[in-house]
């Protein structure tokens, strides 16, 4: 006499799982507004999340255009690169499973310690650097040590964001997310299928940007980056690293 298998777990919907991840994701956006708000407007016209205004930035110093810095953004390039290796290295040593276990469970499993892995340590380095505005504002050393902490943060994350794939969402960059925007509205070729998410992470980079700004203007560096810090530690909390 034969017995039935035990009935499995209903999986998690997909779309339920994607729409966990994407919140996550959007949270992060607004997390890299109030980063590059407290680099620009606080440490000297640079930007530690977002890479492709900082190659801009670096032009302009190094034209001699005032009030830019080339030590400054080169110091954040070169930090967010570093960052983005040792985002690299974790993905490829722990964001893989086990070859000999292997199976899909395992390789979610994975993922999500991986996910959780780089989002914990951004959170620390964040905090870091909060603390360093705190104890020690307004220096030069303070300047530097704040730039080199959030943009190597900024370069794990982005290598991070960059392995989960998710179409639309690398929460540093809305050039392209801008550009499907209008290609693909009505007015384009109306084909515009993730024009809610697109529209949510605009949103999103920009209220992080007016909060931070607001938050540096009238109450110095420490306060946004504790903010971000926390955000980050709660988010490697619950982030699944599933899509």
């Amino acid at each position: 006499m034969t017995t039935a298998p035990p009935a499995r777990a209903s999986a998690p919907d997909p779309e339920t799982r994607g729409l966990r991840l994407v919140l996550v994701l959007l949270v992060l956006t607004v997390v890299s507004g109030l980063i590059d708000a407290v680099s620009y407007l606080g440490l000297g016209r640079v930007f530690t999340a977002n890479m492709t205004g900082n190659v801009v930035v670096l032009g302009f110093a190094a034209a001699g255009a005032p009030g830019f810095s080339v030590p400054h953004t080169a110091t954040s390039l070169i930090c967010f690169l570093l960052g983005a290796v040792a985002g690299g290295r974790v993905a490829a040593r722990v964001g893989r499973g086990s070859p000999r276990s292997g199976g899909a469970g395992t390789g979610a499993g994975s993922r999500r310690r991986w996910t959780r892995l780089t989002l914990g340590a951004e959170a620390i380095l964040v905090g870091v650097s909060a603390a360093v505005a705190f104890v020690r504002p307004d220096t030069p050393g303070t300047r530097y040590a704040l730039i080199a902490l959030t943009a190597f943060a900024m370069g794990l994350r982005n290598a991070t964001v960059r392995k989960l794939g998710i179409a639309d969402l690398t929460t540093t960059v809305l050039t392209m997310t801008l550009t499907g925007l209008a290609s693909e509205s009505r007015l384009g070729d109306a084909t515009g299928h993730r024009s809610p998410r697109r529209t949510a992470s605009v949103v999103a980079m920009f209220l992080g940007a007016c909060l931070g700004a607001l938050l540096v203007l009238h109450h110095g560096l420490g306060i946004p980056l504790l903010i971000a810090a926390v955000a980050s530690g709660v988010l490697a909390v619950v982030a699944s690293g599933r899509e």
